[in-house]
């Protein structure tokens, strides 16, 4: 996989629905372990309201969970994960707070309400790209210094850290895919004197 989408930060929005108050909450996680605890932790935090409403969404593993928590079934989790998934992002766990009105929504109301909880959340917590990049270095004279830095830009990279010592070291990251045409672009620039180092792989937020 080269690319995904997340989220980027953790966060929450509300709103009211015939006088039921429902908060959507979400946040980036990596294993299930961490769902489970921000899970967790929107239920003691709202252990008085009605619902607490769940699903999440985890690269490793494919995994894919939900709970309508006492709402009938179909009209809720499955709502929140069907809104996840629509929108293509992984490594996220929403949660909907429900504090009940008094007045009952039905279930096209409950999922249309559910739905909109998980929206909000996922609207207020950022939706990012990552892509799988490169980690590089390079090293190269002074003289052309100004001009590599501004190819490895210009190609898609980002430099993360430069070192001045008798000559210049650039560290930066590229996405993996765009690494041949930076090294061809560097071949043409330099002569082919200027060489990258490939020192690991990461995803890095796009």
């Amino acid at each position: 996989m080269n690319s995904y989408k997340t989220v980027k930060i953790e966060s929450s929005d509300e709103f009211v629905e015939k006088r039921s108050r429902f908060i959507g909450y979400c946040k980036p996680v990596t294993t299930e372990t961490q769902a489970v605890e921000f899970i967790n932790t929107i239920k003691k935090q709202h252990w008085d309201a009605r619902h607490n409403v769940y699903a999440y969404v985890l690269r490793d593993g494919q995994i894919k969970r939900y709970s309508d928590d006492g709402e009938p079934s179909g009209t809720a989790g499955m709502p929140v994960l069907d809104v996840i998934l629509k929108n293509g992002v992984t490594d996220v766990v929403v949660v909907v707070t429900r504090y009940f009105g008094g007045i009952l929504l039905g279930t096209g109301g409950l999922v249309r309400a559910y739905s909109e909880g998980a929206k909000i959340a996922l609207n207020a917590s950022c939706v990012v790209e990552m892509k799988l990049c490169s980690s590089c270095e390079l090293n190269c004279s002074y003289t052309l210094y100004g001009k590599l830095n501004t190819l490895i830009i210009s190609s898609g990279g980002c430099v993360d850290d430069t070192v001045f010592t008798d000559d210049v070291k650039l560290c930066f990251h590229i996405p993996t895919e765009q690494l041949p045409f930076l090294e061809k672009e560097l071949a043409d620039a330099t002569a082919g004197s200027a060489k990258t180092e490939i020192v690991g792989e990461k995803y890095y937020e796009f």
